[in-house]
């Protein structure tokens, strides 16, 4: 789907996805949220749509789905405004954060594979510059910078993993991983 078709999808179909996302969620900031993921989907895989005279019930059908799972998620993660359940609450202390915060990152850390988590710690927690670690580990000083770029981004993909509590990174990246 090029630019001029989103376009003009959205100027002839906006309105009435608006108004179904509005008679499903019962509110005006949902609708519009339900809409924008909705053309956000034309947008991101509109491409894939087989038959562009079928965008308006391709539409319809993803608004639809889309609120559904909304619907799912809900009833699996139910929303509760915190002063109905403030004193269940427990106590958390700054120092708490800061050993939770540890605890993840060092979980996160050895997860990683030898080759990547090696360079990442001699480099941030021991201080050491790329050719120092390049010398400690006997390899090219752009293998130190490959490494530490990829080791950062594994790094930070674990550590998102264990902020919304998945397992497996796989499990939210499900494809396979690559060795330098």
């Amino acid at each position: 789907m090029n630019d001029a078709d989103y376009e003009h999808a959205v100027a002839i179909f906006y309105e009435a996805l608006y108004a179904f996302g509005y008679s499903l969620a019962g509110n005006a900031d949902d609708a519009g949220e339900l809409t924008q993921e909705t053309f956000c989907r034309l947008l991101t895989k509109g491409g894939q749509l087989r038959d562009p005279s079928k965008v308006k019930s391709w539409l319809f059908t993803t608004l639809y789905r889309v609120f559904l799972g909304w619907k799912q998620r809900r009833a699996r993660l139910p929303h509760f405004e915190i002063s109905s359940v403030e004193g269940e609450l427990p106590v958390i202390t700054p120092a708490h954060v800061d050993v939770l915060e540890n605890d993840a990152i060092r979980d996160a850390l050895l997860e990683l594979e030898e080759h990547y988590r090696v360079p990442l710690m001699l480099f941030y927690f021991n201080d050491h510059s790329y050719e120092e670690i390049a010398g400690i580990l006997d390899m090219p000083v752009g293998t130190v910078m490959s490494r530490l770029s990829r080791a950062k981004g594994l790094l930070r993909e674990r550590l998102v993993a264990h902020t919304i509590g998945v397992e497996s990174v796989n499990k939210i990246l499900p494809f396979e991983r690559k060795s330098n």
